[in-house]
């Protein structure tokens, strides 16, 4: 894929042009993939904790923030272009990823409601401050999140080891992030690395979207909450209480939908497909091809 190779190319030239000249050795070894990673995961990562739970719409004010940051890492530090955050298209991209984890999540509730896993009951309170706030938290966690592990860590990974490489490491370290919430485990890592951060990568692999993988990952994370299904072991208040009946192998427990099979099931499903509509379309870049 042309954007790829782009990617690969402007960095390069970004090294070659800059490191020997500004900061010495330590300029080369910030605007190399791996300094330029977490210099950016920094930033972002900075941002997220200040505003993630801010009121109203200072986590949407944080998530645009937070794109700004990423902008600045990628120009000044990497030396590249960022067409994955272009403006043009970036709704149509987030619409289509919203739509296909709107369309994970419901497929997946329906399936452990038909098998007697759940059952929902209307939790009241305001309909629109519920939604504001579920959408508002979702919006920043979404895209914060996304340019950090899809945005910095599995670009730089497979400049130096390829997309493949890169998938699986950033996958593993997407399930260990997630350890903090209440019920996680060995198992709810592993479920997360395999339904969220590989399918997550194989989705961005594809497109070449922040924006889609963030509609993706907003769609999952809101209609979790608004069902009243833990997030990722989290219970932020939702429209509706749900209760879980039978095996957590079926309803994921305390930690939530994630670690159910189902999902899991679909979730592979979705990710083949990705995966191999990124291979055709050029969207892996081969080991032998990384030069960093």
């Amino acid at each position: 894929m042309g954007t790829t190779t782009t990617a690969q190319d402007d960095t390069d030239s970004g090294l070659d042009k800059d490191g020997g000249r500004r900061g010495g050795r330590f300029g080369r070894i910030v605007r190399s993939p791996l300094g330029w990673m977490l210099t950016g995961m920094v930033g972002v990562g900075l941002v997220s904790g200040l505003t993630a739970t801010g009121p109203g719409p200072v986590p949407v004010l944080g998530a645009a923030a937070a794109v700004a940051v990423y902008w600045v890492v990628m120009r000044r530090l990497a030396g590249r272009s960022t067409p994955e955050i272009a403006r043009q298209g970036a709704g149509r991209e987030a619409l289509l990823g919203s739509a296909i984890g709107l369309g994970f999540i419901l497929v997946s509730v329906l399936l452990i409601s038909a098998f007697g896993g759940y059952s929902f009951s209307w939790a009241g309170g305001g309909f629109v401050s519920v939604v504001w706030s579920a959408v508002m938290v979702q919006i920043g966690t979404a895209v914060t999140e996304e340019l950090m592990f899809r945005g910095l860590v599995l670009q730089a990974l497979e400049q130096r080891w390829g997309s493949r490489a890169a998938i699986v490491i950033t996958g593993l370290f997407f399930g260990v992030a997630h350890l903090g919430g209440a019920g996680a485990s060995v198992w709810s890592a592993l479920a997360i690395a395999l339904e969220a951060g590989v399918m997550l990568g194989a989705a961005f692999l594809w497109r070449r979207s922040i924006w889609f993988v963030a509609g993706l990952h907003f769609a999952w994370n809101t209609a979790e909450q608004l069902l009243g299904i833990p997030v990722s072991g989290h219970a932020p208040k939702g429209l509706f209480t749900v209760e879980a009946h039978g095996s957590a192998l079926l309803t994921g427990g305390t930690f939530g939908l994630e670690t159910s099979i189902v999902p899991i099931l679909i979730g592979v499903l979705i990710t083949v497909p990705m995966f191999v509509l990124a291979r055709r379309s050029g969207g892996l870049l081969p080991r032998r091809r990384a030069r960093h």
